[in-house]
């Protein structure tokens, strides 16, 4: 007989989609659940990643202005997806690959491009360059150059497939840490209310130093914000959030915007709408229940919370 066993975790940590990972789950002491959900993880990064060989993205990349490429199910979905949420014209764009690995931040060879080069990447992340074969399940880049990347939503779709895992083997209780994208699962055993505390980043601090906290159901918390990833030129701070528009890192007085919502890949397209807008839209959030709030962080310290749950 385990004693109170509801509140005891078993916890895998590892390293997959370029950040670490840790599971968690209430409940049990047997490891199979998050074990099997870190390799379940790397199955995706394998068919996602485009920075490695092989991938299936990769392939589609290497095929741009030539064929179109036949893919899986799972993966044309999400494409899809990725594709609609870019032409939407927010800021999200699944196509900016060749922008990103123009100006590399976050990587030691990072380097501030010139106008010419930004120009010509320009040409190559248009999102309505795509053809989508829904019969064939196939799609097309259709300009030499051009590379979809879907790191900014695929955390969210793995973090989702992750919950559902669990929930196949009866795992009702839970944590899903993919590098800051979180992800809780059913209510915290560890209150008698449910609620789940979140602490949401201080862009101002090292990783880990909380700028405020926040109690919530079982939801998603995915951050957009211009602190993770940074290239200092000439006294000049660039973060990684690039304008499609410009080709330049969006100008804001945003630090960071936390979505709370019901599925992860949803956080992931609304922390990109609200970042870019640089402020709470009008209406966000309103007849949508599966968005439950948002956390703006200024530059100068400000916060501000827009809360849309019932």
């Amino acid at each position: 007989m385990i004693d109170n066993l509801a509140l005891r975790t078993v916890t895998t940590t590892g390293h997959a989609l370029g950040t670490k990972i840790t599971l968690t789950v209430f409940g049990t002491t047997d490891r199979t659940f998050t074990d099997g959900a870190l390799k379940l993880i790397k199955s995706y990064e394998d068919l996602l990643t485009v920075n490695r060989e092989p991938s299936l993205l990769m392939t589609v990349n290497h095929q741009a202005g030539r064929q179109p490429v036949q893919v899986t199910p799972m993966v044309f979905e999400l494409v899809k997806a990725a594709v609609a949420a870019s032409r939407e014209q927010f800021g999200f764009n699944a196509l900016i690959g060749p922008l990103v690995k123009l100006w590399k931040i976050g990587f030691k060879d990072a380097r501030v491009p010139t106008v010419d080069e930004i120009h010509q990447r320009l040409r190559l992340i248009d999102p309505f360059q795509v053809e989508l074969d829904a019969k064939q399940q196939t799609f097309f880049l259709k300009q030499p150059g051009m590379e979809i990347d879907l790191g900014g939503i695929a955390k969210g779709y793995i973090a989702d497939r992750v919950r559902d895992y669990w929930r196949s083997f009866g795992i009702t209780n839970g944590m899903i840490n993919l590098g800051g994208n979180l992800l809780f699962v059913g209510p915290s055993p560890r209150r008698h209310d449910g609620q789940w505390v979140i602490g949401v980043q201080d862009p101002r601090k090292q990783r880990g130093a909380d700028c405020q906290q926040v109690l919530m159901p079982e939801c998603s918390a995915v951050t957009s914000g211009t602190y993770e990833r940074q290239l200092v030129r000439n006294g000049h701070h660039y973060h990684h959030l690039l304008d499609s528009q410009t080709g330049m890192p969006r100008k804001t007085n945003v630090a960071s915007v936390t979505i709370f919502s019901k599925h992860s890949i949803t956080g992931e397209v609304e922390a990109k709408r609200l970042f870019f807008a640089g402020r709470p839209l009008p209406g966000w959030g309103v007849g949508r229940p599966d968005l439950y709030g948002a956390l703006f962080i200024y530059n100068d310290g400000r916060t501000e919370f827009v809360d849309r749950r019932p």
